[in-house]
Parts: C-alpha cells; sequence; structure tokens
C-alpha cells in the first residue's frame, strides 16, 4: 500500500513506517526526509549542479517502541551517525555502543524513541572525521584535531529531532545523553526536557583518551575512572 508523504515543515517530509524486529525487540521504524544541505537555498535551480546525485536529500530515522503519541517525559536518544563505528567496528569511540545501549533501554522500559540523524562525525562529514583521525594518530585531541582543521568541536544542529518530536506530539523528553551542551540546544529549540538518563559505556584501550577527553574538556558527564577492555 502507497503511503503519502506528509509535510511537516517545508524542510522535513515524514514518508514511512514499518515494524522492524531488531535483537532488542520488535521496533517501528519512521523515516523521515530532509533537503539536503545544497538545497534550493544555495544552489540556484537553473544550476547544472541543482540536481546532482551528489545532492540528495538525507534521510533520517526515529526507531519507535510502544505508544508514544502524546506522551511526556519520554526516553528519548538524539543519536548521530557514525559509519566508522556503527558499520565498520572501529574502536575509536563508544558511539555503536551508545546506540545499541540506548535501543535496550527503550524497550526495557517498555516506550521511548531513537532517533538516528544524519550527522557524521559530530556534523563535519565523513571525509573532515578522517582527516581528524589522521591528526588524533600524530597525538591531538579530538578536540584540538577539529580546531587544527578550521571546524567547529561540535558542528550538530537539533532542529530535525525538534519536528521529529513535534510530529509525535511529545510534550516533554527525558534524554539519554552525557552532553550538557544537548541538552541546552534542545532547550533553545523549545524542547522541554525533564530530565537525563546517562549513557555510560565502559572504554576499550582505544577509546578511552577519546572519552577522557570528551569528559575533561566538553564538559560531559563520564565517570572519571572507567575500566578499560583489551582487544587483541
Amino acid at each position: 500500500m502507497h503511503v503519502p508523504q506528509r509535510v511537516i515543515r517545508p524542510q522535513l517530509t515524514w514518508v514511512v513506517e514499518s515494524q522492524v524486529p531488531t535483537k532488542h525487540g520488535l521496533l517501528s521504524m519512521h523515516v523521515f526526509r530532509a533537503q539536503s544541505a545544497h538545497d534550493a537555498a544555495h544552489i540556484p535551480s537553473d544550476s547544472p549542479h541543482a540536481a546532482t546525485s551528489l545532492d540528495l536529500p538525507l534521510e533520517h530515522v526515529a526507531m519507535v517502541y510502544g505508544d508514544i503519541q502524546g506522551r511526556a517525559d519520554l526516553p528519548v536518544r538524539i543519536h548521530s551517525e557514525c559509519m566508522t563505528s556503527e558499520v565498520f567496528g572501529s574502536l575509536r569511540c563508544d558511539c555503536k555502543e551508545q546506540l545499541d545501549f540506548s535501543l535496550r533501554e527503550i524497550v526495557r522500559r517498555g516506550c521511548g524513541m531513537v532517533m538516528y540523524l544524519r550527522q557524521e562525525g559530530r556534523g563535519i562529514g565523513l571525509a573532515n572525521k578522517i582527516r581528524a583521525y589522521k591528526l588524533q594518530a600524530l597525538g591531538h585531541d579530538t578536540v584540538d584535531a577539529n580546531r587544527m582543521l578550521g571546524l567547529a568541536d561540535d558542528a550538530r544542529r537539533y532542529e530535525i529531532a525538534r519536528e521529529m518530536l513535534l510530529h509525535f506530539g511529545i510534550r516533554s523528553v527525558k534524554l539519554m545523553t552525557n552532553n550538557p551542551e544537548k541538552i541546552a540546544a534542545l532547550e533553545s529549540l523549545g524542547i522541554t526536557v525533564t530530565g537525563t538518563l546517562p549513557v555510560h559505556i565502559d572504554p576499550n584501550e582505544h577509546s578511552r583518551s577519546y572519552l577522557e577527553t570528551k569528559r575533561d574538556r566538553m564538559s560531559h558527564s563520564i565517570p572519571t575512572f572507567l575500566p578499560v577492555t583489551t582487544f587483541r
């Protein structure tokens, strides 16, 4: 059955929903389509580059468990894409483990949502993320590496998350995060955050310094002493 697209805001469209069996349980996947970064606001419609394959709209996802419509204090994780960890198994960060934890947690609680936003590398994109990795291999931490490339420490935006919450009529959220700046960013967009649920992942030998940098230089609420898991 064809489900017509529904425009939520000019920049975001709800496209389709289906149940998806996962290792965590049966979740409902909602796909939203957002305008690409190089839409008509940036590229004239008569430009030869206006509709190339490199200018496809981004598709974002909301993984939903339970009846969330109109809920208050909904457990919500706003998770940004990490191809290196989630697809290729990089041990440099804890993104895959955070995603798995969040999906498992909303099922455990009986209700919740995990948003998957296409903001690779804290919003700097995959190529710049790998450029930063090269600098980190020389001994620079993730903050200094970004700055050496002329990039922001964290370039993510959350307007898409706000529109998803409006789509489901969510009145307030309990945010699954360790990042106080994410809370402030959401509140600045008019989202009511009534509390937080920590997402603490034990480090491995490759991710320890990255997590310590997030704690010490980016004010993430990560425990001071974390056990280290060694991989051989």
